[in-house]
């Protein structure tokens, strides 16, 4: 009887410790935030595959679209409805580029990390307009080699 219980805890404590659970991600979309006007907050994610990004329209006009150039090999480009909330997916090991579409040019943009970055260079070789250039580029260098 002993035997059995102490296999029983034994099982229950490998699937407790098992696979990972997945995390959810709540990134806010605001007209003003920690970093000034039109932000994503926060706008860097460092995720894991299988986790999910949800973003929120915390304030109105603003959506969520992949930037053409930053997705893992694998991942189909995406663009939510103005004002709807949106999940993102993290199917792939790499760097996910994500923009506010009407307010791309004044740096509303964010970065999803997940694993390894292997599409890392070709996405920082994207060209930007306006202040999403400057925005990436730190963005690139607080998510370092992660």
């Amino acid at each position: 009887m002993r035997t059995v219980a102490i296999a029983a805890a034994a099982a229950a404590a490998i699937f407790m410790a098992g696979g990972a659970q997945a995390e959810e991600h709540v990134v806010h979309m605001l007209n003003k935030g920690e970093k000034g006007a039109m932000v994503f907050q926060p706008a860097l994610v460092i995720a894991a595959p299988g986790d999910t990004v949800r973003f929120v329209p915390t304030d109105k006009s603003h959506n969520v679209e992949s930037v053409k150039g930053m997705l893992p090999d694998g991942v189909e480009p995406f663009k939510s409805k103005i004002n709807e909330e949106f999940v993102l997916e993290v199917g792939a090991d790499g760097v996910y580029g994500v923009k506010c579409t009407p307010h791309y040019g004044m740096g509303m943009v964010a970065l999803v990390v997940a694993g390894d970055q292997a599409n890392a260079a070709e996405a920082k070789a994207v060209k930007h307009s306006g202040k999403a250039k400057a925005v990436f580029a730190g963005l690139f260098e607080a998510a370092g080699d992660r």
